[in-house]
């Protein structure tokens, strides 16, 4: 998991790019993967799919309340995660949708700029 006192950008963000293997977010770039929440836009150290655990996870449940649908990029292909994952949004009230990178990029992107309380886990692809 992130440490909490982890530099981050302070606010929420739309995706302005991706690719090469980072991310582009308010005017700035960021290599490797990200966390989109509510509280801001983390890095985070998940490079493919089955590095996304409980503890991978754990800020993204800590806002279970602020975020009502996260999308999980998992990089070029949509992945498939541990059932246990997927019950653990299912508790908290969170619609998971998991998918490739790209499309849970640009469906972040959407909602966040209709004021939707979303969230996305997006693993960088080259």
């Amino acid at each position: 998991m992130t440490r909490p006192d982890q530099p981050h950008y302070p606010h929420p963000a739309a995706i302005e790019g991706y690719g090469k293997g980072g991310f582009r977010f308010a005017g700035m770039s960021h290599r490797g993967s990200l966390l989109c929440l509510a509280d801001g836009i983390w890095a985070w150290e998940v490079t493919r799919a089955s590095d996304v655990t409980q503890d991978a996870l754990a800020r993204v449940f800590a806002q279970a309340g602020r975020l009502d649908m996260f999308f999980l990029g998992t990089g070029r292909h949509s992945e498939p995660i541990a059932d246990a994952l997927r019950a653990r949004f299912r508790t908290l009230g969170m619609t998971l949708d998991v998918t490739r990178t790209a499309y849970a990029a640009n469906t972040y992107n959407i909602l966040l700029s209709e004021g939707r309380k979303v969230g996305a886990g997006l693993i960088a692809v080259d």
